[in-house]
């Protein structure tokens, strides 16, 4: 055999075991390609992921309201590939209900899985909560006057004798479950404590609901005060006056009663308020009326006795039995 034939038979040879070689590594990778998918996708499947997810309100009918206060979000369990997963948008899955035919009153939903649109290879496995509950009512308005509250008095012997409330109404807005039952709606308590002269203020009103909204949030209150008229009983000497001779009375004392300022009243004195006048009275025994004289802006309210008896002796007074008559 020649040197040439050797050569190119050895070619051949070698050129047949490189290409048996390349086949059975094309072989071993496409087994390990196809191994690695199966045990990538296999673990995938079984991915879970947690999502919370916003729910949109939309479409109340006009003149309606939700009174209760509804989940603004639900929260969703998805099954699926770990790589589809990790693409989820909660903003895109946004629950949507539509509330465009409902009435007054209270209505229920019941939440589905395929209201999330999660896209193909995924599933919703869990939803929570799974129903959800609007109650409706009708949005009414209504003028309501405002009630001034207070809290501690006024100074004794004085009163509250009005008050004055700008605006004395308010319009309020709301659930008409709420706002149909008012009769009012109360202020801050406006503090009187030690008053004596007529006070005004701002205050603030208390919405007697959160749902329900006010034309003004505060009103101006003027509170009116006056001395306290009250009745006081006192016990008063008659005095005799205008007596030439001396004399004796009966009853030597009155009981009176008297209406007035509170705190006037109880700095009245009972000395010389009843009284007989005794001028031209004779000596001998006499009926005459008891006369009471009480300050400007008070009333005599009773008196007793109506009358009085005095007997006035033959002795002419002295100056000093004027200053201390018998």
């Amino acid at each position: 055999m020649k040197l040439n034939d050797f050569k190119n038979l050895s070619a051949a040879n070698l050129s047949r075991r490189l290409r048996g070689s390349n086949i059975g590594l094309r072989v071993l990778a496409l087994v390990l390609a196809i191994g690695l998918w199966i045990f990538v996708n296999a673990g995938e499947r079984g991915s879970v992921e947690s999502l919370t997810v916003p729910i949109s309100y939309a479409s109340l009918p006009q003149g309606m309201v939700i009174v209760n206060s509804p989940p603004t979000q639900v929260k969703i369990e998805v099954t699926g590939p770990r790589t589809l997963l990790s693409l989820l948008d909660p903003e895109r899955l946004t629950l949507k209900i539509d509330m465009r035919s409902l009435a007054a009153g209270q209505s229920e939903f019941k939440i589905y899985p395929s209201m999330f649109n999660v896209g193909r290879n995924t599933s919703v496995t869990s939803i929570s909560p799974d129903s959800l509950t609007l109650d409706i009512d009708s949005l009414v308005t209504r003028d309501v006057p405002v009630h001034l509250a207070v809290e501690d008095r006024v100074a004794p012997g004085y009163m509250i004798s009005s008050v004055d409330i700008t605006p004395p109404n308010v319009t309020v807005v709301g659930p008409s479950r709420y706002v149909a039952p008012l009769t009012s709606v109360n202020t801050e308590p406006f503090d009187l404590k030690g008053l004596t002269s007529n006070t005004s203020r701002s205050v603030e009103i208390t919405p007697p609901d959160p749902s329900l909204g006010l034309s003004t949030g505060h009103v101006d209150a003027r509170v009116n005060v006056t001395e306290a008229i009250t009745d006081r009983e006192l016990r008063s000497d008659v005095e005799v006056k205008d007596s030439d001779f001396k004399y004796r009375v009966e009853p030597k004392q009155a009981t009176l009663t008297i209406r007035g300022p509170a705190v006037k009243l109880a700095g009245l004195a009972p000395k010389g308020l009843a009284y007989v006048d005794a001028n031209g009275l004779a000596p001998g025994s006499h009926e005459v009326p008891l006369q009471v004289t009480v300050p400007d802006g008070m009333q005599l309210m009773r008196q007793s006795p109506d009358k009085v008896r005095i007997r006035m002796y033959h002795e002419r007074l002295t100056t000093a039995d004027d200053e201390h008559p018998s």
